[in-house]
């Protein structure tokens, strides 16, 4: 496969943490950043679905709509990559536990919600968006499969594309085993052309034998190494905020992405 060359027209991020990707430049340059909103506020989303929809939901779309707005595009018009590493855990957690106990029980809603691609149907939704959109799960290597999937798509089709990564804190039997103690959403608008508008330019090489980037780095009690998808991009975002720098990125089990940033002439 030929390098991939792809520009970068929009950012949104959220963590509890950080409530956008200006707060994330703030922070790297030393000043204090206040932590956002205990719920991402998901603006996008008429009142009535933001008072139903599910965290998994509101990350998502919250993420989404920052980096859509950075990019002056209109939502309605992109195709769109949602990845997640594990869904909605707890509603997961809450159907396992229901099934076990009382099936009759179950809530229709909250299983309808439980769909990896519940995320890309809200928003596709709210926005009147008619392009194609997909969901992905890749264990580690969502982050990375989920970029090379959104670059593939935008090059090929000659198109901007959104890409969304996000996965919320885990609970319960679920939580335990994804390991997932923070909730992290991460967001591009990826274009095939550069703009005026464009942040950054990326060069996405395929590299053999990701095995080590898909296993955890020692702890140092950050608060990105509590979920997969904000330890995976976390190089990543600090080359964007800085405007330089190279990372790789595990794509799949034995596929890598390395992605050298270069600030756009």
């Amino acid at each position: 496969m030929s390098r991939l060359q792809i520009h970068v027209e929009g950012i949104g991020l959220w963590s509890p943490a950080l409530g956008d990707f200006a707060a994330l430049q703030a922070q790297l340059s030393g000043a204090s950043v206040e932590a956002p909103a205990a719920r991402p506020p998901a603006i996008t989303l008429p009142p009535n679905e933001r008072r139903r929809a599910p965290e998994s939901v509101l990350l998502a779309v919250e993420v989404a709509g920052q980096a859509v707005a950075m990019s002056g595009y209109a939502a309605s018009e992109l195709p769109c990559v949602f990845s997640s590493t594990f869904g909605d855990q707890l509603i997961s957690d809450y159907m396992c536990a229901t099934l076990a106990s009382a099936p009759t029980e179950l809530s229709p809603t909250r299983f309808h919600n439980s769909v990896h691609n519940a995320p890309a149907g809200y928003w596709t939704i709210a926005t009147g968006c008619h392009a194609t959109s997909s969901a992905i799960s890749a264990g580690r290597a969502t982050l990375g499969a989920g970029l090379l999937e959104a670059a593939t798509l935008s090059v090929t089709e000659q198109r901007p594309v959104l890409l969304v990564c996000s996965d919320i804190a885990g609970t319960g039997p679920v939580g335990d085993m994804s390991g997932t103690r923070s909730s992290f959403g991460f967001a591009l608008v990826l274009s095939p052309f550069a703009t005026p508008r464009t942040l950054a330019s990326l060069g996405i090489d395929l590299a053999i034998h990701a095995q080590e980037a898909l296993r955890p780095a020692p702890a140092t009690g950050a608060w990105y190494e509590s979920n997969p998808i904000a330890a995976s991009a976390w190089p990543l975002m600090q080359n964007l905020a800085k405007g330089e720098g190279a990372c790789t990125l595990a794509a799949a089990e034995t596929l890598a992405l390395r992605v050298a940033l270069e600030t756009p002439v």
